[in-house]
């Protein structure tokens, strides 16, 4: 058991910042050239946190080595418990459980810090990494449009093929029917010519048949191969569908986690705003009373809601000027 081994190797994305300046040299509007350094200071304490996080699960995997230090032989003869008699058996399994209980913490701790250090990640990638899921998506939908072309054309030929072979046989019966038919009325009328005209056309029809057999044979293997041509169709179609909607999954998953952080962004605008108010209240000599029902649930990695007491920490930051700095 080499648990504690586990990787901590991060295959990341290239992390890229806008070009606060364009492409062409020329200055950007003051707003959008803020709007991008916000941008970017936002990505830097993303990475900066992302270190600060690597370094801490690093730092529990290591601590998780340690304690494995230990179990590894307690492991061993747990793995011959049959060998051992109760008591010594009961004695090994107690001091595995009381060792395993800072290892497997330790673990778990690690678990989370990567899922963060993963979360973080797909935050500061989002943009390529959407760019990348939607390039596939369409790659895959052009992949089963072009499948079902292909699909319709096969079995719009197969029907073709299988309405052709029908008539063949069945005009080729028909024709020895009809010979027979003759030959026996000839006969049953005393026509000797026609006797031997409608013998003759047997013969023939006979003949025709046994070539239209042969290639109603053919045109079965023919059909038989279509078939199965569209059976390898359909699975590569069902195989685009599935690998679309694996990419739309991992896109909505990324989008959600965006949105989640831009949620939480505008709820703490909204929390300093109504901190703002609050005060402002305060400062009149007024109650809050609707501003104490407040119910903001922050999304993402923390299960808690923004409620009334985050405002009233928020106001005690703003003075008279700052109210009325409006």
């Amino acid at each position: 058991m080499n648990e504690f081994q586990t990787s901590t190797e991060q295959h990341e994305l290239p992390v890229t910042g806008p070009d606060i300046h364009g492409a062409t040299g020329l200055s950007l509007p003051a707003a959008a050239n803020g709007e991008a350094i916000a941008i970017c200071e936002k990505k830097r304490v993303l990475l900066d946190k992302i270190a600060e996080l690597k370094t801490h699960r690093d730092s529990l995997l290591g601590e998780a080595a340690q304690h494995y230090v230990q179990i590894a032989p307690l492991e061993a003869l747990l793995e011959n418990e049959e060998e051992l008699d109760a008591d010594r058996l009961y004695e090994i399994r107690k001091e595995y459980n009381t060792l395993k209980i800072p290892y497997d913490s330790c673990k778990t701790r690690a678990d989370y810090a990567e899922a963060r250090i993963q979360r973080r990640e797909k935050l500061v990638n989002h943009e390529t990494l959407m760019s990348g899921y939607t390039e596939s998506m369409a790659n895959w939908k052009a992949d089963e449009q072009e499948l079902n072309e292909k699909r319709d054309s096969l079995s719009t030929r197969l029907a073709q093929i299988q309405q052709q072979a029908e008539e063949d046989m069945a005009k080729a019966r028909q024709a020895e029917t009809d010979a027979a038919t003759a030959y026996a009325q000839a006969v049953a009328w005393g026509d000797t010519e026609g006797e031997k005209t409608a013998n003759a056309d047997a013969q023939k029809a006979a003949k025709n048949l046994a070539t239209a057999s042969e290639h109603h044979r053919r045109q079965l293997l023919i059909i038989a191969a279509l078939e199965q041509e569209l059976v390898i169709v359909d699975q590569h179609i069902d195989e685009a569908r599935k690998e679309h909607k694996t990419i739309e999954r991992r896109a909505l998953l990324l989008a959600r986690t965006v949105l989640e952080e831009q949620w939480n962004e505008k709820a703490q605008e909204l929390l300093e705003m109504g901190g703002k108010l609050w005060s402002a209240i305060d400062l009149v000599g007024g109650e809050q009373i609707s501003l104490r029902k407040l119910i903001i649930p922050e999304e993402g990695e923390n299960f808690r809601n923004w409620t009334s007491s985050d405002l009233w920490e928020r106001a005690s930051k703003y003075s008279l000027q700052d109210v009325l700095a409006l």
